[in-house]
């Protein structure tokens, strides 16, 4: 359709050319001079309408309707967090590596009234001042509290916020030993040796010593401010106090005899100062070397 335009157009302007030569040669009128440009524009016009009113419109069809897809999303499992450290528990408690003594006070010095033993826990009430005992529940004693060391202990809990406990007064220490027979030595005569254990709260430093054989009725006596032993004929050792917890042997003045088989009767007398004087204390064995 447009190449046809162009064509129609200039058969036109031939179709005019050719009607102007061909007519008489008579007066006519004069016409407008822009008659001629007026036709030609308006056959182009015609033109240009016929071939507009020829196009043809072109299908593309239904429109598509895009609908967006939502993505379906799995779940994501929950997961719960993994505690890194455990909780101390706020109430503080004790045990020990090695089995300790519980006390009324904290010192050797007081009476022991129960003791915790490795595997057991009991709880933590108080401190001394000293930081060196602990304050809790007796292990032995469901209602009862003693005072622990804690030299081997371990705690646990918020004990950073326990009280401080004053110690009840120190106790008037008492004097206090065993004996007992330990055997019969001999070099120039027999004697007896004695184990002395010192269980008090006071030292020792005098002792006498009186042994008498009820068989024969043959008595032996010794007054010293050291405690020595003799060991048959070349060696003898001696100490000179007795403290609290010692154990010491010492030996009795020698028999001219054997006295095997005879039952011996001791009295040991042991004294807080030499002399025989201070707080003194009596033990009574008897005995069949």
């Amino acid at each position: 359709m447009k190449n046809s335009t162009p064509i129609l157009l200039s058969v036109t302007v031939l179709l005019i050319v050719s009607l102007a030569c061909a007519a008489p040669s008579v007066s006519v009128p004069t016409q407008d001079p822009n008659f001629l440009g007026t036709a030609i524009m308006q056959t182009m016009i015609s033109a240009v309408t016929q071939t507009a009113g020829a196009v043809i419109p072109i299908d593309f069809g239904p429109t598509a309707t895009f609908t967006p897809e939502i993505p379906t999303l799995t779940p994501t499992a929950t997961l719960s967090p993994t505690p890194i450290f455990t909780a101390t528990p706020l109430i503080p408690q004790i045990s020990v590596s090695v089995a300790t003594n519980c006390r009324v006070g904290p010192g050797k010095v007081y009476d022991r009234v129960g003791a915790l033993l490795v595997g057991e826990v009991s709880e933590v009430v108080g401190r001394d001042p000293t930081g060196n005992y602990w304050y809790i529940r007796n292990p032995d004693q469901s209602n009862g509290f003693c005072w622990l060391w804690g030299e081997y202990a371990t705690l646990t809990g918020n004990f950073v916020v326990l009280p401080m406990f004053t110690p009840p007064p120190t106790p008037t220490p008492m004097p206090a030993f065993e004996a007992s027979y330990s055997g019969l030595d001999t070099c120039v005569g027999w004697w007896v040796d004695i184990q002395l254990t010192n269980t008090g709260g006071l030292s020792f430093r005098s002792v006498s010593l009186t042994v008498r054989d009820t068989v024969t009725d043959v008595t032996v006596s010794v007054y010293a401010d050291s405690f020595t032993r003799i060991d048959g004929c070349l060696d003898s050792s001696t100490k000179d106090i007795l403290n609290p917890g010692d154990t010491r042997t010492i030996s009795t003045p020698a028999f001219a005899y054997n006295p095997s088989g005879h039952q011996l009767r001791a009295t040991i007398t042991l004294c807080s100062n030499v002399g025989q004087n201070g707080t003194c204390v009596t033990d009574v064995i008897k005995f069949t070397p």
